[in-house]
């Protein structure tokens, strides 16, 4: 097998940026931050949008999105 071919495996710290929610995994992503994990340990802090703590998904909350305005604007754009 190549040497020094595989990227850097290595624990991770990912943040959700919405909810404040943090959790440790395994990940080969770059990342120039880091944070004091729970363990006292410091770990790569990668920073996300949305992870199961804020997707609605998963959290039961439904978005509402205005479609009928949406539909209404394309009408009057649309037709002739």
């Amino acid at each position: 097998m190549k040497k020094d071919i595989h990227p850097d495996y290595r624990a991770v710290v990912f943040q959700d940026s919405s909810s404040d929610f943090k959790f440790l995994t395994k990940s080969t992503i770059k990342t120039s931050e880091t944070i004091k994990w729970e363990d006292g340990n410091t770990y790569p802090l990668v920073k996300v949008e949305v992870s199961s703590a804020s997707h609605p998904f998963y959290t039961g909350k439904k978005l509402f999105v205005d479609a009928a305005g949406r539909v209404e604007k394309f009408k009057k754009k649309y037709q002739k």
